[in-house]
């Protein structure tokens, strides 16, 4: 079964008064074992990340401040995201074109199934095309 992107639920324990904690605790949410952790931030708003795929990465990435709206290709199929809780991610398969604009505040991190490893990665969009 092929897989396709698609928004996560994390655990939120807290109230108003103390504030909110998000939990992947025990994993069952993701898709995937994790390898990596990173995250992104004083992103320009006019600067558009992502416009790349993984060849075998799998990955799912959270907005935990401010607001990313993420375009997402597969094959034929075409997604559109607006992340802007810090308990929602949005689960990014393997071979998933993306691209992602960021709102001035935002504070993203994302969390992968794999080591980072330049060869893993398809940049060019006309490649992906032909592999996907």
């Amino acid at each position: 079964m092929k897989k396709v992107p698609f928004l996560i639920q994390f655990r939120t324990i807290g109230s108003l008064a103390e504030g909110f904690i998000s939990t992947t605790q025990q994993a069952s949410v993701l898709p995937f074992s994790v390898k990596r952790v990173f995250w992104t931030y004083h992103t320009p708003t006019e600067a558009s990340r992502g416009n790349h795929a993984n060849k075998e990465t799998e990955e799912v990435l959270v907005a935990v401040k401010g607001s990313i709206t993420v375009k997402a290709e597969m094959a034929h199929q075409k997604y559109e995201f607006l992340l802007d809780a810090p308990n929602i991610g949005l689960y990014i398969p393997a071979m998933c074109w993306t691209n992602l604009k960021f709102s001035d505040d935002a504070i993203a991190v994302c969390v992968a199934s794999t080591d980072f490893a330049e060869d893993d990665y398809v940049r060019d969009y006309q490649v992906f095309k032909s592999l996907s």
